[in-house]
């Protein structure tokens, strides 16, 4: 059955960083889109960041740009999100998701911001981890 897996998620104090994985079961993440999305208490969940199937492309919305490295270690099926600086409005459960995009319409430097998180072309979710920033 097709899975995906987050882990690394906890309790930082604001400034620091964690490291999240999203792993696969069932299925491999080459040729899928990664996306990572979050959820704050008492607010929608939101679409911040993304990594192409090549693992080329990279994008961030703003409230995170310039915090985040996202890598594929694909001999793990395994890919990594890595925030850095945390701020308090960075906590909430955080969720990663695949979508196949073989002509690159999502992730890619001509797409939307509403064009990559979309939620609904995403085929596959993790549960979500819990990430918390306060002193």
């Amino acid at each position: 059955q097709p899975q995906l897996v987050e882990s690394g998620g906890g309790l930082v104090q604001p400034g620091g960083s964690l490291r999240l994985s999203c792993a696969a079961s069932g299925f491999t993440l080459d040729g899928y889109v990664i996306g990572w999305f979050r959820q704050a208490p008492g607010k929608e969940r939101e679409g911040i960041a993304c990594i192409s199937s090549t693992g080329i492309m990279i994008k961030e919305r703003d409230s995170v740009k310039g915090r985040l490295a996202m890598y594929r270690e694909n001999a793990k099926n395994t890919v990594y999100l890595e925030m850095t600086r945390l701020k308090p409005e960075d906590t909430a459960i955080y969720y990663c998701a695949a979508v196949w995009k073989p002509r690159t319409g999502t992730c890619t430097v001509l797409s939307t911001e509403d064009q990559d998180f979309h939620e609904g072309q995403y085929h596959y979710w993790g549960q979500g981890t819990q990430v918390t920033v306060s002193s």
